[in-house]
Formats: C-alpha cells, structure tokens, sequence
C-alpha cells in the first residue's frame, strides 16, 4: 500500500537533525502535495512543496490554538520537536518535550488530524536484558529515570498511552529510533555532545593514537536519511505502535577506534563517569553523566517489525553512517540554511561559553 495522493503533512521541529531529512524525504514523493514546517525559528531554506510556520510549543502554554490552525486539513502530523539542551536546566527542556508534546497531542485531537507519528527513541526503553539480546517493541519502557532525555521520552510514551485510548479514531504510530547521525548534523551534535571546549585540532585530526572503550558500551546508529524513509513509509501502510530502527553492526569503541585507525584502550567505566561528571559540573561538558549512564544501559533493538511491515531496511550500515559523520566533524559541516544545523551560532565560542555556561543554552 502507498501513500494516499495530495497528502498533506505537517511535521514538527522540521529544521533539525531528523526534521530537515523527512522534509526531504516527503517532498520528494509523489503523492505528497504539500508540507508545512513548524519550528521555533523560520529557516532560511525552500524546500519542494513547503511552506514554514512559526511555533515555541514549549514556551506559550496559548500556542495549542495556533497549532490547530496549522493543523486543520491535515491528512498526517509527524512531531519530531525535542530539546537536549539546556541540561543544567530540566525544566527547560521539560517545558519542551513533555508540556510542547502535550500541546501538540491535544491539537491533533482537536484539529482531527487522522495520523500522528511521534520520534520516541531507544532511550525510552528500560535497561536492557543482561544477556544482551536484542528487544523488541514489548519491552518496557520506563527509561532511565536519572537521565532527563530518557525520563521525558518514557513519560510520553504514557502520555500517548492516554492518548490512543481518548481517540481511537486517530493512527498512532512511534518511531523509537537509535543514535541519528549524517554529514550535515556534525555541527549541532559538537555542540549538544562536545562542547567547544574539545580541541579543534582533536577534531580535525586525522589520525588519533588511542580510542577509549567502555565495558558493555554498545550504541545503535542509524543515518538520519533512513529515519526519514521509515516515517514516509509509515504514512502510507496502515500500521500502529512502535517500530524500531537501527542499521548494523552496533557501534563500540573497538568499532571506531577502527575508523579512526587508532588503538581501543580499555577504561573503566567508574574512571569515565567521574571524568565526564566533573566536567559537567564545571559547565566544561554539554551532556549529563545521567546520559552516560543510561547510555550504559539502552538495550539493543530488534528491528524485525520495521522491516516486515514498513518494509523498510537502511541503505547505510552504522559504520559507513559514522563515517560520513566524522567527515563532517573535521570539515565542521553544518546546514547554513537552519538555525539548529547552522556551523555556527551565538554562544558556541569558548569565550561565550564561558560567560553563558555550557549546558545551559537550548
């Protein structure tokens, strides 16, 4: 089954990592008609059959009669809207991602949008099985509840819950992806993972003695381009429920160090967590040592469901996906067009971080 013709879709936080690759990916479809991007800054950029809007789902509790304007006529919504920072200030991006989804799913309902696609993630989930074998959809998801970006994506999974029991009548479907990673996303992923305290010339090496590894480390990636198709490919398939997605092989430390053509030291993981949580501490570090954590503890998924009734399977392996990635980490490549993707932006200078705070900018 295909998409039905003239659809129209609105996508949520459209200027992003994921967004600017389903915008693509919708516009290059025939039975797409027309687009409308939603995100708290308009970009620069015109993609086939889009039209932009401006929204701050987590700021203006007043936006949710805004979004049921942008909503009316509607065949699909896809939100994908999610901030990561600022991590020093939960209630920040809580505001965001559980009160901004909150807004969203209420004018859906309201709107009577009869298809919602949510980004979840594989952080959702609860710790994995000690025998590590791959879950699928059924395993809980709980998150790790000392991690802000798992506890938010497991709540609203139960805010959705709630929500298919309100209204059947509307498809829901989740997307709990793993790691995202293209060219194009390496400037805004320095800056929600590294900072700009880690040294340029770090970065742009080419060669690097060592690659530290970590103990049951053990991440799934996926291109962003291929997070895209599933979400086309979900439009068009009457399908509920969760999907997950994931390229292979899963990525450890051996993994890169690989890439890099560099040594993989075993570190522990004690030694790493102290490392990284002082280093948040003192604002030198953008992500928590709560992530780190559940990063230790995110089971892999079994993306068998995904294939079989999305039909969907990667074009990339997680290898080449990383790749491409660090190519344009050296390169500092960036999407001048939008504001999240852009190379550069305020703030992102040692000098500035230093007087702002790393982690405390969303």
């Amino acid at each position: 089954m295909g998409l039905k013709q003239g659809m129209r879709v609105v996508v949520i936080g459209a200027t992003g990592n994921a967004g600017t690759s389903v915008v693509r990916a919708l516009g290059e479809d025939p039975d797409i008609e027309s687009i409308v991007g939603i995100a708290r800054r308009v970009p620069n950029w015109a993609p086939p059959k889009t039209t932009w809007a401006r929204a701050d789902i987590g700021r203006d509790a007043g936006e949710e009669a805004g979004l049921v304007r942008h909503f009316q006529g509607a065949d699909a919504v896809i939100h994908l809207a999610w901030l990561i920072q600022p991590s020093h200030r939960p209630a920040v991006t809580w505001d965001t991602n559980v009160l901004g989804a909150t807004r969203v799913f209420e004018a859906v309902a309201r709107a009577e949008v009869p298809v919602l696609v949510y980004a979840s993630s594989v952080g959702a989930y609860s710790p994995g099985p000690e025998d590590g074998r791959p879950v699928d959809e059924s395993w809980p998801t709980h998150g790790w509840p000392e991690a802000a970006y798992c506890r938010e994506k497991a709540y609203v999974e139960r805010l959705l819950d709630a929500f298919e029991l309100e209204h059947p009548q509307i498809r829901v479907v989740r997307m709990r992806p793993g790691f995202l990673f293209k060219e194009e996303s390496a400037a805004e992923q320095r800056r929600l993972f590294m900072g700009p305290f880690v040294p340029r010339r770090l970065i742009r090496s080419t060669f690097l003695p060592a690659v530290f590894d970590l103990p049951g480390l053990r991440l799934q990636i996926l291109h962003t381009d291929d997070v895209a198709e599933a979400y086309r490919l979900a439009l068009g398939r009457e399908v509920r429920g969760a999907f997950n997605l994931a390229a292979e092989p899963p990525v450890d430390g051996e993994t890169l160090a690989g890439l890099l053509d560099a040594r993989s030291v075993r570190i522990p993981r004690v030694a790493a967590r102290s490392a990284m949580a002082t280093a948040w501490h003192l604002h030198l570090l953008p992500p928590s040592p709560q992530l780190f954590d559940a990063a230790l503890r995110l089971p892999l998924m079994d993306t068998s469901r995904a294939q079989r009734e999305l039909g969907w399977r990667p074009r990339h392996t997680a290898v080449e996906t990383l790749r491409e990635f660090l190519t344009g980490l050296r390169r500092g490549t960036g999407m001048e067009q939008t504001a999240p993707l852009a190379s550069k932006l305020p703030g992102g200078r040692p000098r500035e971080a230093a007087t702002t705070g790393v982690g405390e900018r969303p």
